[in-house]
């Protein structure tokens, strides 16, 4: 199991950025993360279905979509920065 970060300090920690900078920088991170972890549910999704758990397929699936949605706000947030 591959254990990461969710947050991105050394953005937070280079005081030269401006808030707006820093911002962008980690709305771009979140997004490729969030992209990241969409990927993975649908991975394990396609698992799930091989094994007939439909409800686990339905919610990993559901899991995904609302990941991905939420990177909608984070791009629309990164246009409220420009």
């Amino acid at each position: 199991m591959n254990h990461h970060h969710h947050e991105d300090t050394s953005v937070e920690d280079q005081s030269s950025l401006s808030v707006r900078e820093k911002l962008a920088k980690l709305l771009e991170f979140w997004i490729k993360h969030n992209d990241d972890h969409a990927n993975t549910y649908c991975e394990w999704s396609k698992k799930a279905r091989s094994e007939n758990l439909v409800e686990v397929v339905r919610l990993l699936e559901e899991a995904s979509e609302l990941t991905l949605s939420i990177n909608e706000l984070f791009k629309q947030a990164m246009k409220g920065l420009r």
